[in-house]
């Protein structure tokens, strides 16, 4: 095509399809703009630039997902984002997501510059926060509707070292910011997340989590207390389940209730579960095996005398405290830290799941209950999320993953949205980032891991998968109803003082220093054998 057929064109549509456009670009006029003094106009014809296409009254929005010169013209490959309505004045108005009307070939693109970006990528009138700068422009800044984010769930993942901690620091800095009165409870497994949210969160680790042993569900109890596998484990969960049962039945709190379950929660003793098993055991025949009442027994015995489980099995905790539990974990009221950083590093590996399970649990069950009264959405993120909700071919059955999987497809009926963070998204089970409304994309070094990615994002977004392995740190994805159009953003830098403590060592500083090793082995190890932090 000659220049200057239309004033300010910089190119013309060869084919249509679906979802996406090849454009001919003119390459004398997309030149003629790198001194336009607008970087939007300055990047036109480039890879993830921005063009428009009019159709009748409105203009559809693309973006350039490849360019290619072939013989003396540059032929792009463009994917269709929205629509927009066309002003008087030739400009872009009002911008949607979706396209109902195409182009026609033949017909012309212009590029679009710095206001009319801003009007497609940093939000409109909806609630909304701003993480970053989008790609490839210096100003227009990148908008993430609050209440499509947090409401159809969302997922960050990244190889290790891309800036992932930050980034989820960074977007909760951000929601809470625009919301000080919610509800987030972040499940955290190596206490990265304390100093980001030391004052605007409440931190929980094994001194102060308080967490009764009596929350636990049938399958939570299972989970701490069978060891056996097998037939063997069949036989151990119907005894847990009569003595379990007969343990709640004879609590003060049962009296008034028309039925107790061994999902009931209510307080029981631990030694009336211990009588129960003594008792169940003394009904056997001679000629009948007491071992697997003898295994339950001794884990029970093991548990309660092992210090490292005081923060959960303790016979302090035999009273109703659930009401001022589920306060501090769900911060009702938020009293200025709606952020809840659950630390499970101390947690003894053989509970950590039961742990998570019982947390996850209490919050999906909190939304179900209290629905009727006035609803307060809580939030749940998980840190490290493949270890709790792995993929069915590294763990055949879990508790944890069992009640992630139900808060993921129904949690949003009830008011609980749940955030994914993960570094191996291919190890997350099946259908878990697909529930997920929003995906925000670092880099990912694994092949599998953005074939896991890729099939999951939404159509609009599957082009820019191709940008996941190059994107720098800081940089990411982010596609799906959260955001106005699928976008890549250079995402803000987060003040010191809100980072996680996620940074890694720097061994060429750390390995020229020397002094106080005697005195710090010393500290180190005092503090190991006391299972303090």
């Amino acid at each position: 095509m000659q220049a200057g057929t239309l004033s300010g064109a910089i190119g013309d549509i060869v084919a249509v399809t679906a979802g996406g456009a090849r454009l001919r670009l003119d390459v004398a006029a997309t030149a003629a703009l790198r001194d336009a003094g607008d970087d939007v106009l300055a990047s036109a014809g480039r890879l993830g630039s921005m063009v428009k296409l009019a159709v009748d009254d409105r203009w559809v929005v693309a973006t350039l997902r490849s360019v290619d010169l072939v013989g003396a013209e540059a032929i792009a490959q463009a994917d269709l984002v929205g629509e927009a309505t066309r002003l008087p004045d030739g400009r872009i108005g009002a911008f949607s997501r979706g396209v109902g009307s195409y182009p026609r070939a033949g017909d012309q693109a212009w590029p679009l510059d710095s206001a009319e970006a801003a009007l497609v990528y940093s939000g409109d009138s909806r609630p909304h926060i701003q993480v970053g700068v989008v790609y490839p422009t210096s100003a227009v800044r990148a908008a993430v509707y609050f209440d499509t984010f947090l409401s159809k769930n969302f997922a960050i993942v990244g190889s290790t070292g891309t800036g992932k901690s930050t980034s989820t620091a960074l977007i909760l800095h951000r929601i809470i910011e625009k919301a000080p009165e919610g509800h987030v409870v972040m499940i955290d497994p190596h206490g990265e997340y304390a100093k980001a949210f030391e004052h605007t969160g409440m931190v929980f680790n094994v001194d102060n989590l308080e967490l009764p042993y009596w929350l636990l569900n049938f399958e939570e109890h299972c989970e701490v207390l069978l060891t056996s596998e097998g037939a063997a484990r069949d036989m151990d969960r119907d005894i847990l389940a009569r003595c379990l049962q007969m343990a709640r039945a004879k609590s003060v709190y049962a009296q008034g209730l028309a039925s107790v379950t061994t999902d009931t929660p209510i307080p029981y003793l631990l030694s009336a579960l211990v009588d129960a098993l003594q008792s169940e055991m003394g009904k056997m025949s001679e000629s009948q095996n007491a071992t697997n009442y003898i295994r339950i027994r001794n884990k029970l015995d093991q548990i309660m005398r092992d210090p490292r489980h005081g923060f959960m099995f303790d016979r302090r905790y035999s009273n109703d405290t659930m009401p001022e539990f589920m306060a501090r974990i769900l911060r009702l009221p938020v009293q200025g830290k709606p952020i809840s950083v659950i630390y499970l590093s101390g947690v003894p590996t053989a509970v950590v799941t039961a742990v998570v399970s019982v947390l996850s649990r209490i919050v999906f069950d909190f939304a179900v209950w209290s629905r009727g009264e006035r609803r307060r959405p809580v939030v749940l993120v998980c840190e490290e999320a493949h270890r709790y909700i792995p993929n069915r071919a590294i763990s055949l059955r879990s508790p944890v993953r069992d009640v992630l999987e139900r808060i993921a497809k129904e949690g949003r009926k009830y008011g609980v949205s749940l955030g994914l963070v993960t570094q191996r998204p291919s190890d997350l089970a099946e259908g878990a980032l697909s529930q997920c409304g929003t995906i925000v994309s670092l880099r990912l070094n694994n092949e599998r891991d953005q074939d896991f990615v890729k099939n999951a994002l939404p159509e609009g977004g599957r082009s820019l998968i191709d940008a996941i392995p190059a994107l720098r740190n800081r940089e990411c994805i982010i596609s799906g109803e959260g955001v106005p159009a699928p976008i890549r953003v250079r995402l803000d830098e987060l003040e010191r003082e809100k980072r996680p403590m996620s940074d890694d060592p720097v061994f060429s500083e750390l390995w020229v220093e020397t002094g106080d090793d005697t005195e710090m082995l010393g500290r180190v190890i005092a503090r190991w054998r006391a299972n303090t932090r």
